[in-house]
């Protein structure tokens, strides 16, 4: 559906513990409700949890004045949470502004 670097994106993975992982998605206004298992910036967005890569193009090309692109939790079937002889689940990719607001940017 859309796997970083099967997408042409250049991926540095840093691991971090969890106490870092939180600070990292304080500084950067990720909610506890936008959270997800991986928190990635992106030409100075944040990308969170697991964001399909053409949704990750769309926003660099259209660059909305948001934060980021947040899909909460694990869905299967996004990017990454396939599981063979499991239906995908619907997910949406929600944008998210400093102030915590969100609106629904795609969905799958």
């Amino acid at each position: 559906m859309g796997h970083l670097l099967d997408n042409g994106f250049k991926v540095e993975a840093v691991d971090v513990s969890d106490a870092e992982l939180l600070a990292i998605k304080s500084r950067y206004g990720v909610s506890q409700e936008l959270s997800g298992c991986h928190t990635a910036l992106v030409d100075g967005y944040v990308v969170e949890g697991h964001v399909p890569a053409a949704d990750i193009r769309r926003l660099l090309d259209e660059r909305p004045e948001i934060v980021g692109l947040a899909v909460p939790g694990m869905p299967i079937g996004s990017p990454g949470m396939e599981v063979p002889g499991r239906h995908p689940e619907r997910f949406d990719v929600l944008a998210f502004d400093r102030q915590g607001n969100t609106t629904v940017y795609a969905s799958h």
